[in-house]
């Protein structure tokens, strides 16, 4: 198993995506949709899902897709922000700031990884939402899995409570900083501006507030033996910085948005084809909410167990279309 890169992924297949209304006030990357029609868009959202799971299965990642098609759960396409995976066997149930956001917790998909993985245990968080504490997982923290950094830009959406409370789980050191766009809007989800890959980290320094700490970042990134590409703030709102580094047969993927690779410029390009592959996929529609193809896809860190003498071959990745409870 690669430490940073997983080979296998959850996705969320929705039925009823559209821009989140309770998530607009503090997500400056979310566009407002009312003007659209609300089931083309949704139609073309569940495509966009279809496409990028094709995408992967196609590039040898392993891929456990699951349909949703509950009403009141605009964003449940972003599953990780509810859960994370460790090596280790470690899984992690996160606290959600939207209301409508905190039934995308499914018990279906936890057992799925329970049946077809080593699990030692679950720790969930999703109990300091009583308490308006939040913490909303690999989206509001991108980690280093190698350095054991979880850099956090601080929101409302990530709590220093609940990051403490993680780090200390899960063996991470919390980096956080005050991070904002150009007019000053404070950045809502670390993962939009970031990526940490093997041997290169994708990052969005001039978001970082303070001068010191936007050095202390790009210098823990660096001290890792990884190329620091720096990304402006404009291919940031193109979400240049929401990819993820993963696993295939034939060696490390990085899957970006078209829209983020796009804006990539080719010495950019040159640098992170050093170690990966580019994998560019067009979701514009997901991208109206806000989020782009990191926040679509949830990594599996766990060790596969062996399948059963006598099943067939990929028998455990085929999942059922499941409507959530």
């Amino acid at each position: 198993m690669n430490a940073q890169a997983p080979s296998a992924v959850i996705l969320i297949r929705p039925h009823r995506f559209s821009p989140n209304p309770q998530t607009a006030l503090d997500n400056a990357f979310q566009s407002p949709a009312e003007a659209l029609d609300a089931q083309l868009v949704a139609d073309a959202a569940r495509d966009e899902v279809t496409a990028l799971a094709t995408a992967l299965e196609s590039s040898g990642i392993t891929v456990h897709l699951f349909d949703d098609f509950a009403a009141g759960r605009p964003d449940s396409v972003f599953p990780n922000n509810w859960l994370s995976t460790h090596a280790g066997g470690h899984v992690a149930l996160f606290p959600m700031y939207a209301p409508n956001r905190r039934t995308e917790r499914r018990g279906d998909i936890v057992e799925l990884l329970k049946s077809n993985y080593r699990v030692q245990d679950v720790i969930d968080y999703s109990g300091l939402e009583l308490d308006n504490v939040f913490l909303e997982g690999t989206g509001a923290m991108v980690l280093d899995h190698l350095g054991r950094v979880a850099y956090t830009a601080k929101s409302r959406r990530a709590d220093p409570v609940a990051l403490e409370r993680f780090c200390t789980n899960f063996g991470y050191e919390p980096m956080a900083f005050e991070a904002a766009d150009a007019a000053g809007t404070a950045v809502y989800h670390t993962n939009v501006m970031m990526a940490v890959g093997t041997d290169f980290a994708l990052v969005g320094l001039s978001l970082i507030s303070c001068a010191a700490r936007r050095q202390e970042v790009a210098d823990r990134l660096a001290g890792t033996g990884r190329d620091v590409i720096e990304l402006s703030a404009e291919q940031v709102a193109k979400f240049a910085g929401n990819a993820i580094e993963l696993q295939g047969p034939a060696g490390r993927l990085l899957v970006l948005s078209r829209t983020a690779f796009d804006s990539l410029t080719q010495v950019q390009i040159a640098v992170i084809e050093r170690s990966c592959t580019l994998l560019p996929v067009d979701v514009p529609t997901i991208e109206l909410a806000g989020g782009s193809v990191r926040c679509m896809i949830a990594g599996i860190h766990l060790e596969r167990r062996p399948v059963p003498a006598g099943s067939l071959d990929g028998e455990q990745d085929k999942e059922p279309a499941l409507a959530a409870l």
